[in-house]
């Protein structure tokens, strides 16, 4: 293992921007065939299989346990 050059990335990743980390994590991961978190929530929220929490009673209030 060449730890050298794993040391000399890390210390240029750590450099980089938010935005220039978002670019390159979009080209190392570009084939990922799991589906992102986004693809997640939009999947549950455009199918029905949690249509039945509408008609589940609301156990607490803005008033139970303490504030955040």
């Amino acid at each position: 293992m060449n730890t050298k050059l794993v040391n000399s990335l890390v210390q240029a990743i750590i450099s980089l921007s938010p935005e220039e980390r978002l670019a390159l994590k979009k080209q190392l991961f570009f084939n990922i065939s799991e589906p992102s978190t986004q693809e997640l929530i939009q999947l549950a929220q455009n199918s029905s299989s949690y249509n039945f929490l509408h008609n589940e009673p609301d156990l607490y209030t803005i008033e139970d346990g303490k504030g955040v």
